[in-house]
C-alpha cells in the first residue's frame, strides 16, 4: 500500500510511504532536514506502523507543535486507521 501525505507546520512539504503485510517498507520526505528526515526514513524501515507512532506522536520542534516524526506519525494514523 502506498500513501502520500501532505504534511502541516514543517520544513518538510511531503512524506511518501510504503507499507506491505503490515511493516514499513519505505519512507521518503520531500523538503525538510535531509540529514535528519533520510535518517529517520531508514530507522522506521522494518517498523510496524503502530510502533512508529508509539516512538514519534507529539515530538515537537522548535515549539510548533509537531514535527517531521510527529507528521510521520499522523500519516501512519490516516494511512492505516490507527
Amino acid at each position: 500500500m502506498k500513501y502520500t501525505y501532505q504534511t502541516q507546520r514543517t520544513c518538510s512539504r511531503a512524506i511518501e510511504i510504503e507499507v506491505e503485510e503490515g511493516v514499513i517498507t519505505s519512507v521518503r520526505f520531500h523538503g525538510g532536514c535531509a540529514g535528519n528526515t533520510a535518517g529517520i526514513a531508514k530507522l522506521v524501515e522494518g517498523m510496524t506502523p503502530e510502533e512508529v507512532i508509539k516512538r514519534c506522536k507529539g515530538i515537537d520542534c522548535n515549539g510548533r507543535g509537531t514535527s517531521c516524526p510527529d507528521q510521520l506519525a499522523r500519516a501512519l494514523e490516516k494511512m492505516t486507521g490507527v
